[in-house]
């Protein structure tokens, strides 16, 4: 061992590279660059080889930062469709609010618009129903009347229900009213007004035997209350397009658990 290390220092001693006006030699210049090459540097008191770890790290870093980049200036296909339509369902829902406010351009008419919708309300259908069953005396009437107060009860907890769930804002700032909070309809999406309007006209051209202008107006009607929903700035355009849709599904689910006469009269007696 000390004729090897005697060899050794002899060796570094004999290195001219190793004396003092060679030294600059041995050293990069500073602010030059690293190279990129893994080629054998020259070895020194004050080189340590990087930890296992981080190499492998930084090299997962430089994979995954591009991918993420990419994801964030290339979104989805479906992300940009539901985005802009969503930006255009906004924008045509405020320029049809005319009604929204007292500085609208069509605030004159505010009033007779609330009616409109006022009449599409579940308070007023539910008090109406429940008189006329009290009042009807034939067994087919009760049994139509029934059948309807249990599509207007669907049709309160169905909305609510969704709206709690969802709890979508309108596009202008307008509190609910009164009859709004009896009926829990104090969010945005669905439109109660259009749903329950939609379920009690087909309801009643399903039930009922009118003549042809009455079913023309009857489908109007529906059409106006959620209409009126949507210039008094209460709901956006999907929200009553919607709240169609799902008065339609709960007609047909109340047609589908039907109630026969004899549970009608069985529900009455008991109540």
């Amino acid at each position: 061992m000390p004729a090897s290390q005697s060899r050794s220092r002899a060796r570094d001693r004999n290195n001219v590279l190793n004396r003092a006006e060679f030294l600059s030699l041995n050293q990069p210049p500073k602010g030059a660059p690293e190279p990129r090459s893994s080629g054998r540097k020259a070895p020194g008191p004050s080189t340590q080889p990087p930890p296992p770890g981080e190499g492998a790290r930084e090299r997962r870093q430089s994979q995954q930062l591009p991918e993420e980049d990419c994801m964030q200036l290339n979104p989805s296909f479906k992300g940009i469709a539901f985005n802009s339509l969503l930006a255009i369902d906004i924008c045509m829902s405020k320029r049809l609010g005319v009604c929204a406010g007292r500085a609208a351009s069509w605030a004159s008419a505010r009033s007779m618009v609330k009616l409109i919708g006022i009449t599409g309300h579940g308070i007023p259908w539910i008090g109406g129903t429940i008189l006329c069953l009290v009042k009807s005396s034939t067994l087919a009437g009760q049994e139509v009347l029934m059948n309807l107060l249990l599509a207007l009860l669907l049709d309160i907890m169905t909305v609510a229900g969704v709206q709690k769930l969802i709890k979508r804002r309108g596009p202008f700032e307008t509190s609910p009213s009164v009859l709004d909070y009896l009926t829990m309809d104090v969010y945005a999406f669905p439109a109660g007004h259009a749903s329950r309007a939609a379920m009690v006209s087909k309801f009643f051209l399903s039930h009922l035997v009118l003549a042809v202008p009455l079913r023309v107006l009857l489908v109007l009607w529906a059409f106006c209350v959620g209409l009126s929903r949507v210039m008094i700035g209460r709901h956006h355009i999907t929200d009553v397009i919607s709240g169609f849709i799902i008065g339609y599904f709960q007609f047909r689910l109340v047609e589908l658990v039907w109630m026969s006469s004899n549970t009608c009269q069985m529900l009455i007696s008991a109540w």
